[in-house]
């Protein structure tokens, strides 16, 4: 972006580098905000040394917030910094992404045209358009620093939120500054606070401008006039309420005016004519202007705080250059300022004050002028949106139109904002309006793409009770069980779905789309009996069936096979699933059984297998535009990485997946992020951190999110953490199912290869040896039924020899484990039962001290630090005592510290990739990329990629053999 610099002085280069305080330049308004600009110097030699940062700044209207951007903007410019500046307004909110889009000099449509890989048909592409915003920036900032400032932030839109709260965090590592800013105006935006509050818990720089307090509002006031006031000039200075615009602009006023006089190099006060109200000098420099002039600003106000000079003319029916004696008339008064190919007020207190001398009806006619304007022009109706969403008549067909054509122009790339535009025009419609039962269905649709379900279902139920015409009911109705079952609520999703289903002359596609909510409804509530034999008659239809119902017939009866214990039947439904839904039309790839699919190779650590289809169904999402599903990848992934025995990055996938959940509001599998965070910290030790996600799931649970998993592991995963706290008895008491409900048992055992083993243990512990013999005898039964996958064969033999005392099924098991963790707690309990029967010394002690050390070694590898303690102190009481690390101990430092999969992150930093490209290559999430950097800053001391390329690169001159 290109830079002009602004009225005000700006400090020296000499200042800026030293990071000096600005006081003592002709600065007017910035005396006493030496802390304000040190924040912005300190970031800026960040900056120049390859080290990103955020400064948040926030406060009341007037208060010197633009200016600190505009200083930062001279101060980097000076320092050769790439700059990016963008200010949102009122209008701009219904525009996606800005203002980042205009920082960047990018806009939607131009990065659809340049990108390639997201569908034609894509409903939402808001995820995708922040990675090309991301892949933009990584650009640029690889040529050195850039600076990104952002002003008035309290008008952003909500995707212009999500792309920061994934940007910053994103880029962090590079030299890239931001600094956003905000005003408050005492109604609070959640989304704001939240982007605010979690950028400060990561480490951002926050500071609120308030009020200057009596020396520094001396200080301007000298400044402004150019000599020391006097007690009467400082008591008229008191009224402007420590505001520095508003200090500067009466001190201005009071020298244009005569009011002050100024001799020996002191300021005295001269006028009695000076206003007692601060509140009146805007409009007293606004009063000064021609009647005509005024009259104009009031017609520009009306189309923004920036406006374009030909909307301006059309609305007035004049032509540019009438305009011109005007519009240099307001300029020379400082009343507006050139921005770009626009003019702007030059202060958010300008543009409401003449905004404020417009009564209420001639503004609402002034608005409704601009927006038939607009929608007049043709082109995009959003510009239009703005002005009819809160200015028009009820039943004004021709702004309904043009409100409908700004809903389908947002919808993919801002779904929130497309829900505002489609409630809005649905509340303008006249009940009688033939076009009112389609903007009930499209706002409905709205609501669900954005997330906000709750509000989807509460519209979509109150407009139903009020329709009598039958096929709109069904249409409806079909979107009432959608968002239901996208909420987690599968047994209303199916009794809606199936009221669609009795109604005559239904057309094929919502016949089958119904049917499909109905299949997938009944196997997320496990209720399978009432759907099998309807999906059954589905596959024998032949080719007559829809893509839709014979998806969801596979996929119901995979979840039957599966809770029967037929892995294989299984594994080739969902196969045939997605390969039928890859083929047919976008709703139906909506469904998206890839990830089912890769949760059972998961459940059967067929692990190379489940990242493959993982990660093709993570590319699918995006490129479909299906960000209701956007964090699940995640989720699934975090649970695949705990199967692979990497605790920090399953811990790293949960954590990003139950932030994009709660970004997006939608919840469907947080329980399943939830209860691996559990299980990685009852893993590591961290008990106190265990019970805090016991607390975060019930609490989900029992709102009825994260159902769409199945309950069935994830309780299992709170019992291990009773289990941890309050022993077996306790856990026993707390997760019976498995031991009473033979189906609930099989598709426990059959999803996790660890838990007949825990299971037996416990019952044994708690004195339940009939409960014991259950889940033994079930998972023997699942693995001879099963013969193709030996990580059932395993868990069976495991459970056998705790139940049995049969240390040749324990060696067995120990051996055969596709998982290290699984296959060191085979060889503990062999170890306690050979320590047991082998009494003292001889070769029994020595094969119990084996296969103790065995499982110790599993368990220090795989992060399992409270397994790892529990097996020290079964060495010690064998007389045998082991560090706590042995021939894989690092320090907790310096480039020694760094894992394997650090030092091939550090390899391909130190080669100029970026996380994007470095996740491609390790074929791991760029979650986990970014997981890792950061515990190689932490363990290196920096902060930057620049830094660690230099480490890298003193460490091993060749980049190429670091990960050697």
């Amino acid at each position: 972006m290109s830079h002009e610099p602004t009225a005000d002085a700006s400090p020296s280069a000499s200042d800026t580098a030293a990071g000096d305080d600005p006081g003592g330049s002709s600065r007017r308004g910035w005396r006493g905000r030496s802390r304000e600009w040190q924040a912005v110097a300190g970031l800026l030699r960040a900056a120049e040394g390859g080290r990103g940062g955020v400064l948040l700044v926030e406060g009341p209207s007037g208060m010197g917030k633009s200016r600190l951007l505009r200083e930062a903007i001279d101060a980097a410019a000076e320092r050769g910094f790439v700059l990016a500046r963008g200010t949102a307004d009122e209008p701009s909110r219904l525009r996606p992404l800005e203002p980042l889009m205009s920082a960047l000099g990018e806009s939607p449509q131009s990065l659809r045209e340049a990108g390639a890989g997201v569908h034609s048909e894509a409903i939402d592409v808001r995820l995708w358009l922040v990675e090309q915003l991301q892949a933009r920036l990584e650009e640029r900032v690889g040529r050195g620093p850039v600076l990104i400032t952002l002003d008035d932030l309290h008008w952003a839109g909500p995707t212009t939120l999500l792309a920061l709260r994934s940007l910053i965090p994103e880029l962090a590592s590079y030299p890239l500054v931001w600094i956003l800013s905000r005003t408050l105006t005492g109604v609070s935006e959640p989304g704001m606070d939240r982007l605010y509050d979690v950028l400060e818990h990561d480490g951002a720089t926050r500071i609120g401008l308030d009020a200057l307090d009596s020396g520094a509002m001396a200080e301007v006031v000298a400044d402004v006039l150019g000599a020391a006031p006097d007690p009467a000039l400082l008591a008229l200075a008191a009224e402007a309420g420590g505001n520095p615009y508003l200090l500067v602009e009466l001190f201005e006023g009071l020298q244009d005016e005569g009011g002050v006089a100024v001799a020996d190099g002191r300021a005295r006060l001269i006028s009695r004519q000076v206003p007692l109200r601060i509140q009146a000098i805007v409009r007293g420099r606004l009063s000064r202007l021609s009647a005509h002039t005024r009259h104009l600003l009031q017609v520009a106000a009306v189309l923004g705080r920036s406006f374009s000079v030909d909307d301006l003319a059309e609305m007035l029916g004049r032509s540019t250059g009438e305009l011109l004696p005007a519009l240099e008339e307001a300029e020379a008064a400082a009343v507006v300022i050139p921005a770009g190919d626009l003019l702007t007020f030059r202060h958010h207190l300008l543009w409401r004050a003449v905004t404020e001398t417009i009564s209420e009806p001639i503004r609402l006619a002034l608005h409704r002028q601009a927006g038939a304007m607009l929608l007049n022009r043709g082109g995009s109706a959003i510009p239009a949106a703005a002005h009819l969403m809160r200015y028009v008549r009820q039943g004004d067909s021709h702004a309904l139109a043009g409100l409908d054509r700004a809903v389908g122009e947002v919808l993919a790339s801002s779904p929130q904002t497309a829900a505002d535009l489609a409630v809005r025009a649905l509340e303008l419609t006249l009940p009688a309006d033939p076009g009112r039962f389609d903007r009930t269905v499209t706002a409905v649709y709205a609501l669900t793409a954005g997330g906000r379900l709750s509000e989807a279902s509460e519209l979509a139920r109150t407009v139903l009770d009020q329709t009598t015409e039958p096929g709109q009911a069904a249409r409806l109705r079909y979107e009432l069980s959608y968002v239901l079952m996208l909420a987690g609520h599968p047994a209303e999703a199916v009794a809606e779905a199936e009221k669609v289903l009795t109604e005559h002359d239904l057309p094929d596609e919502l016949r089958d789309l119904a049917e499909h909510v109905v299949f997938r409804g009944l196997f997320v509530g496990f209720d399978y009996a009432r759907g099998r034999e309807r999906a059954e008659e589905v596959l024998t239809g032949g080719a007559g069936r829809s893509h839709s119902a014979v998806v969801g017939a596979h996929t119901l009866l995979t979840h039957i096979a599966w809770t029967e214990g037929r892995a294989a039947d299984a594994i080739g439904h969902t196969r045939e699933a997605a390969r039928i839904a890859n083929a047919g039309p976008i709703r139906v790839q909506h469904s998206h059984p890839r990830l089912d699919l890769a949760a059972l190779l998961t459940n059967l650590r067929r692990l190379d297998e489940a990242e493959t289809v993982l990660r093709a169904a993570d590319d699918e999402i995006t490129t479909l535009g299906h960000t209701a599903h956007a964090a699940n990848p995640s989720l699934f992934r975090a649970r695949l990485r705990l199967a692979a025995d990497r605790l920090e990055d399953a811990a790293a996938e949960a954590e990003a997946g139950l932030a994009m959940a709660d970004d997006l509001g939608v919840r469907a599998y947080v329980l399943l992020g939830i209860s691996v965070l559990a299980i990685v910290a009852v893993r590591r030790g961290d008990l106190d951190t265990a019970a805090r996600h016991v607390e975060h799931y019930e609490a989900q649970h029992q709102a009825g999110q994260g159902v769409m998993y199945g309950n069935v592991w994830g309780n299992w995963a709170m019992a291990m953490v009773a289990e941890a706290g309050g022993g077996a008895q306790r856990a026993r008491e707390t997760f019976g199912t498995p031991y009473t409900d033979a189906r609930k048992r099989r598709w426990l055992l059959m999803v996790e290869a660890d838990a007949a083993a825990w299971l037996t243990r416990v019952a044994l512990a708690a004195g339940d040896r009939s409960g014991a013999e259950t889940v033994t005898a079930t998972a023997e039964h699942l693995a001879r039924g099963n013969p193709d996958f030996p990580t059932l064969a395993a868990s069976a033999a495991h459970a056998h020899g705790i139940l049995r005392d049969d240390a040749t099924a324990l060696a067995r098991a120990a051996a055969s484990y596709l998982g290290a963790w699984s296959r060191a707690s085979a060889a503990e309990d062999l170890g306690v039962l050979l320590a047991r029967t082998a009494g003292d010394g001889g070769s029994g002690h020595e094969a119990a001290v084996r296969s103790l050390e065995q499982a110790l070694d599993g368990y220090q590898r795989t992060g399992a630090l409270r397994d790892a303690a529990r097996i020290r102190a079964r060495l010690r009481e064998l007389g045998v005592r082991r560090r706590h690390w042995t021939s894989a101990e690092r320090p907790d430092s310096g480039w020694a510290s760094l894992t394997d999969t650090e030092r091939k992150v550090t390899a391909l930093v130190a080669r100029g990739l970026t996380n994007p490209q470095i996740a491609t290559q390790m074929f791991i999430s760029s979650h986990t990329v970014k997981f890792h950097l950061r515990q190689v800053f932490r363990k290196l001391g920096i902060g930057s990629r620049v830094e660690l390329a230099r480490l890298a690169t003193e460490h091993s001159p060749d980049p190429m053999a670091i990960d050697t």
